[in-house]
C-alpha cells in the first residue's frame, strides 16, 4: 500500500498534458481578443468603404 501511494505522489505523466491544454488556451484567448481588436478597428473602414459604394 505504501508502494502505490508513493508511485501515486511521485507520478507526474498528466502535468505535461495539462500544461499543454494551458498553453493552447492561453494562445487561443490571445488569439480571440487580437481578433476583436482588429475587427472593432476595421468595422468603420468597411461602413465608409460601403457607403461609397452606395452614393452613385
Amino acid at each position: 500500500m505504501r508502494s502505490q501511494m508513493t508511485r501515486f505522489v511521485t507520478d507526474d505523466t498528466g502535468a505535461t498534458a495539462i500544461e499543454y491544454a494551458l498553453i493552447a488556451t492561453g494562445i487561443a484567448m490571445a488569439i480571440v481578443m487580437a481578433v476583436q481588436s482588429v475587427g472593432q478597428q476595421l468595422t468603420p473602414i468597411f461602413e465608409e468603404i460601403s457607403q461609397g459604394f452606395g452614393s452613385d
